[in-house]
């Protein structure tokens, strides 16, 4: 591990060195790739200088021990040595998950799309359940959301909605997210009590730029429409909303939330990158889950990640078998343990895999 960590120093010192080249600076595309890898570098090397340090004490103390005579100095290195060990282990096993190749997408912004399935108005209304509980787990963490756009459901809740999260990581700790969410419940227009179940499916995508994915303005067509819903005067008088077609794919795009038309082209047109972006990945998704046997890193859509049954108050993540009694505040935001577990069980598969050396 040390011969990696130090062929990782290496690199990054070398990348910092090719971002203040004016060869870089003239690429806007390079040097948005090399910023980034600098970036991602730069948190493990900060903890193999701590390490190093470390390694660097443990050798001390233990010429001391070899050398000292006097007992008093020996028993106060040997203290030190044993709480040294015990930093070494903490401090490689956090390294070691560190280690563990990063999918290129996690450090991006993440764009949410949550739409009604089975279940009718009752589906509608979840769908705008989980929209609140990502709103709030957001908002717990501190990230920035954006509205995009949103169809509303009759009864209430929504049909569809679509929002940016803009915060370092939130691909990475939002895609497991991607999937069917059930839920079991009493829908209030239910007059027997009988409890329903419905499902609403969850679309993560990492936020792809202009230099991840290159879109011809020739390749899309923009059709203008009037917004629908809250939005006060300018709502079904002017063509503000905005359509986009990736003609080649067939791929649709399009965002309502601004009143500005130039606005919510530039947010229909990130969502269409990211889509468009998506049909890649998702190819490489396939791959990865035919070499692991979790299904937590193949972001299928089809399927059931996880069930919230209301009358029991419990919520049941079935990718990893796990089962949680704490419902309402699950619903009021407080995803992290189930976020935590589903990153243990990955790291632990990549681990498994023998993916560090």
């Amino acid at each position: 591990m040390l011969d990696k960590l130090e062929l990782i120093y290496e690199r990054w010192k070398t990348v910092e060195g090719e971002l203040s080249s004016p060869e870089a600076m003239a690429d806007m595309k390079r040097f948005a790739q090399l910023n980034r890898e600098y970036k991602d570098l730069g948190k493990i090397v900060d903890e193999y200088l701590v390490y190093r340090n470390i390694m660097s004490n443990i050798d001390s103390s233990k010429a001391i021990l070899a050398t000292e005579k006097d007992e008093e100095f020996r028993e106060m290195a040997k203290m030190e040595l044993d709480e040294l060990l015990t930093q070494q282990e903490e401090k490689e096993e956090q390294i070691r998950v560190m280690l563990i190749p990063k999918d290129p997408e996690d450090s991006k912004n993440a764009i949410v799309e949550i739409r009604g399935g089975t279940g009718g108005d009752e589906a509608a209304l979840f769908a705008g359940d989980l929209y609140r509980m990502y709103m709030r787990y957001c908002e717990k963490r501190g990230w920035r959301t954006e509205l995009v756009d949103y169809t509303e459901g009759t009864s209430g809740g929504y049909k569809e909605i679509v929002f940016n999260v803009l915060a370092e990581d939130a691909y990475g700790t939002l895609k497991y997210e991607s999937g069917v969410h059930r839920v079991q419940r009493v829908p209030d227009t239910e007059t027997q009590g009988r409890v329903h179940t419905s499902a609403a499916s969850v679309v993560v995508l990492p936020e792809v730029d202009e230099f991840d994915i290159d879109l011809q303005v020739s390749d899309i067509r923009k059709d203008l429409f009037c917004a629908s819903g809250p939005g006060g005067q300018s709502v079904n008088t002017t063509y503000s909303a905005v359509r986009l077609t990736h003609i080649p794919t067939g791929i649709v795009a399009q965002c309502q939330d601004q009143k500005s038309q130039l606005k919510n082209y530039d947010k229909a047109l990130q969502v269409l990158r990211s889509r468009v972006y998506e049909m890649e990945l998702q190819k490489h998704m396939e791959e990865v889950s035919k070499k692991r046997k979790t299904m937590v890193s193949t972001g299928d859509r089809s399927a059931k990640v996880r069930t919230y049954n209301y009358p029991q108050g419990r919520v049941t993540e079935h990718r990893i078998g796990l089962t949680i009694y704490n419902l309402p505040n699950v619903m009021n935001g407080d995803l992290q343990e189930i976020m935590e577990q589903l990153q243990f069980a990955e790291n632990a598969e990549k681990l498994k895999e023998g993916t560090i050396a």
